[in-house]
C-alpha cells in the first residue's frame, strides 16, 4: 500500500485580501451605492459610475 502525503493548506497572501476587499467595494460602489457614499457634489465621478451600471445592466433608478 502506498502512503500519500498530506496535503498542506493553502494560504492567502496579503496583497491578495487586499486586492479582494478593493473589487468588493468597487463592486458596491457600482452595484449599489446610487450617491450615497460618493455624493452627488462628485458630479463627474457619480455620472461615470452611473454610466457603469447601466453598462453593467443593474439597475439603478
Amino acid at each position: 500500500m502506498e502512503h500519500t502525503p498530506a496535503i498542506a493548506p493553502r494560504t492567502v497572501p496579503l496583497w491578495g485580501w487586499l486586492v479582494a476587499a478593493l473589487a468588493l467595494a468597487l463592486i458596491y460602489l457600482l452595484a449599489a451605492d446610487n450617491g450615497l457614499v460618493l455624493g452627488r457634489s462628485a458630479g463627474v465621478v457619480h455620472e461615470l459610475f452611473h454610466d457603469a451600471r447601466h453598462f453593467a445592466g443593474v439597475p439603478c433608478h
